[in-house]
């Protein structure tokens, strides 16, 4: 929702209040937060209607009407999960809270419902060796892999499609034919999914130059790893920032494990015992304009840390998108057990 502010009340509101934004905010609803904007509740057209059918008049608190214990969603959940949800308990709309219940939007269920799929592409690098995840890799694609009792592969494609993200280019070296055997052309799993095979190994941008008539900002996704990001957040925040390149990144925390000593000259002036420290680090996940493309040579290995240093060393303009949600790389194989083990809880 662009303003949700126009659909606020704060508690000390009363049914009158509540009856003029419902008539102006065109959702149906108003919703009561407190002054740290967390969701105390709901009044509908209907909870005013029966309020005051029971005796209530437009100067009583809205606070007596309120649904206190609204059903809502979180802003990482899928289309198809919100959708389900509505449906399950006859909601035209649903409030989207965080975790501490800050109130972020309202979800208007009709226009969710009808939203048309977007055209830009999403570009999945799969074509890699997984030497990492041996004697497992050794027969079948890393992105094949099976975590919650499906391939990583079709785990990323279902969250790109619930965001409304359909067109699917899938740059494929190692065991291909496994990748699209099992994919085809995409129409089984609701996608088009079409193919670039990497003659060679060209790293993780270097296939974009065999990617013609990009014309729409493309995201670049590495194929080993899990998240539940909100795609559609990040493709209006790189439209926001006016960048021809967005990168995802995430907070990683290191302990030194050693006793740290500050020095001038031979004199030691602190000691911090095993220190914390904590770095931005990429995710593998990236926004990306048409323009960029330019950037990338032919039939060379080019990695994606390369291409952000020539977007920067050409004057343009390189964000980050820093992503708290869920996300595990799976590249050693302790962090495919974990995966196994968390999939139900995050997907």
């Amino acid at each position: 929702m662009e303003n949700i502010d126009k659909i606020k009340l704060p508690l000390q509101a009363s049914i009158r209040d509540a009856l003029n934004i419902i008539d102006d905010g065109g959702l149906h609803i108003a919703v009561v937060t407190d002054e740290n904007h967390q969701l105390i509740g709901l009044v509908s057209d209907g909870d005013i209607r029966r309020a005051l059918l029971s005796g209530k008049n437009l100067e009583d608190s809205v606070i007596d009407i309120l649904n206190k214990q609204p059903i809502t969603v979180r802003k990482n959940e899928s289309r198809e999960d919100i959708l389900a949800k509505a449906k399950k308990y006859r909601l035209s709309q649903l409030p989207v809270v965080d975790k501490n219940n800050t109130l972020l939007d309202v979800i208007d269920i009709t226009r969710l419902a009808t939203a048309l799929s977007k055209s830009n592409p999403v570009i999945l690098m799969v074509g890699g060796l997984g030497t990492r995840l041996r004697p497992l890799t050794d027969k079948i694609p890393k992105p094949l892999l099976k975590v919650g009792d499906k391939p990583i592969l079709q785990t990323i494609i279902e969250q790109f499609k619930s965001h409304g993200f359909k067109n699917i280019i899938l740059c494929v070296n190692y065991r291909s034919e496994m990748i699209k055997e099992y994919f085809g052309n995409g129409k089984e799993f609701g996608v088009n999914i079409s193919y670039v095979d990497e003659p060679k190994r060209m790293g993780t941008a270097g296939a974009l130059s065999l990617i013609k008539d990009i014309k729409e900002p493309f995201f670049v996704m590495n194929g080993d790893l899990l998240t539940n990001i909100n795609f559609e957040y990040l493709y209006k925040y790189h439209l926001s920032t006016n960048a021809e390149a967005t990168m995802c990144v995430r907070e990683y925390e290191y302990q030194v494990p050693y006793g740290v000593i500050e020095m001038k000259g031979n004199s030691i002036l602190k000691i911090t015992e095993k220190p914390i420290q904590n770095f931005y680090v990429s995710a593998g996940i990236y926004m990306l304009d048409p323009s960029v493309l330019k950037n990338i040579p032919e039939d060379q290995f080019y990695d994606m840390p390369t291409l952000f240093e020539d977007i920067m060393g050409s004057s343009g303009r390189a964000v980050s998108y820093p992503i708290k949600e869920y996300w595990m790389d799976i590249g050693q194989m302790d962090e495919f057990e974990k995966a196994n083990e968390e999939y139900s809880t995050y997907f």
